[in-house]
């Protein structure tokens, strides 16, 4: 959601600028966090019923419905939004055809209405190569993938991590795919209205579902006097496991569950410790300060291969977290005091790619009308789903 919404701010900054035209879309999202979230003026979101990850496989994560009861819920309302809006471009994040291929008839009905671009959106690293390709298999296959998508933008920089060559992505979509670079230079601020007085180290754990751990070990970590720590939690950390943190804080310790100004507070802070999702990672790439990743070890690989990849290319350190201790991290912590990192070899300007890739699939379809009439691509705002 938060890579998304990164993406639709920089689509209004830009596109217009290439493309002659403002901007106007939807976000759908299977989170009810998302509203929380500022969007750029013209957007509105689509909140489908959502799911999660158990242990056999994806479920309803409110609805007490069968599984494919909730899909076929999901697959109407989503050929409702793409058959009632009828965008000029669509952004399908990750999972080509959704999580039980509930997108596939929407995204046909939509093709066959008339000139849409369509564009598959790959975080750098997505699995380990078996585990992706099996994924692959479940979302339709190659040939399904070839069919539906126009391109397919990989959010990284093969230099420090290529999917293709890793095996995670097929060989055969190499004519499709486009590097952005990370998304990672210029996401929004945020408020700033959180006050953290320096120093101060910070520890963010992404969502917070599985990030306690971590979070524990930080809050119990012994610091200098007169050098804070902010906790960033996470939104979907249980109750329980958040008033545990708070119980453990020390003086010049904060916790929160979210901050809407990540960016801002990483900028400032003598080094941070995170899992290795992409947004956190993203945002710590785009700073110099020092930073730890600790990643997920349940699950998937894909955080493991991340902070192991960008380990390699010098732009941050990675420990598991059963090598960490609360000694062990509050002495890396105190070490990073005063230190920089140089990360300006790291392509990290996707959210200006972004917008001219956009804008190279859109203008075709914009000359091909001429002085005809405007019908689907409208004489207003283009129209964007992601």
């Amino acid at each position: 959601m938060r890579r998304n919404l990164a993406l639709a701010h920089a689509l209004t900054n830009q596109l217009p600028g290439l493309i002659g035209r403002e901007v106007t879309g939807v976000l759908v999202s299977g989170t009810t966090l998302a509203p929380g979230f500022e969007l750029p003026p013209a957007w509105d979101w689509v909140i489908l019923p959502g799911v999660e990850k158990g242990r056999g496989g994806y479920r309803p994560r409110s609805l007490d419905v069968p599984m494919p009861d909730l899909v076929s819920l999901r697959a109407s309302l989503l050929e409702s939004v793409l058959g009632s809006f009828r965008p000029d471009l669509v952004v399908v994040d990750r999972h080509a055809t959704g999580i039980h291929r509930e997108l596939e008839v929407a995204l046909r009905r939509a093709r066959a209405a008339g000139p849409v671009r369509m564009v598959l959106g790959l975080r750098e690293v997505l699995d380990s190569p078996e585990a992706a390709i099996a994924e692959w298999d479940r979302e339709g296959g190659e040939g399904l993938v070839t069919s539906l998508f126009d391109a397919i933008w990989v959010y990284g920089d093969p230099a420090v991590h290529d999917p293709v060559a890793a095996g995670e992505i097929p060989h055969s979509f190499r004519k499709l795919i486009h590097y952005t670079g990370y998304l990672a230079a210029g996401r929004p601020q945020g408020s700033g209205q959180l006050s953290m007085r320096r120093p101060y180290f910070m520890t963010t754990v992404g969502g917070g579902a599985d990030g306690h751990a971590l979070a524990k070990m930080a809050s119990d970590a012994a610091l200098p006097p007169g050098v804070g720590h902010l906790i960033v939690a996470g939104p979907q950390m249980p109750a329980q496991q958040l008033n545990d943190l708070r119980l453990r804080a020390k003086a010049g310790f904060k916790i929160v569950d979210t901050l809407d100004d990540m960016v801002l507070h990483m900028r400032r802070a003598e080094a941070i410790v995170s899992m290795g999702g992409y947004n956190t990672v993203c945002e710590i790439l785009a700073t110099r300060v020092p930073a730890l990743v600790v990643p997920r070890t349940e699950s998937r690989s894909e955080q493991r291969i991340r902070a192991e990849s960008l380990a390699a290319a010098g732009y941050l350190e990675h420990r598991d977290i059963g090598m960490l201790t609360p000694a062990v991290l509050a002495d890396w912590l105190v070490k990073q005091l005063g230190t920089k990192v140089d990360r300006r070899r790291a392509q990290l300007n996707g959210l200006v790619r972004v917008p001219q890739l956009a804008a190279g699939l859109l203008l075709p379809v914009l000359e091909s009308i001429g002085t005809r009439p405007l019908d689907h691509i409208r004489e207003g705002a283009a129209h964007v789903a992601i």
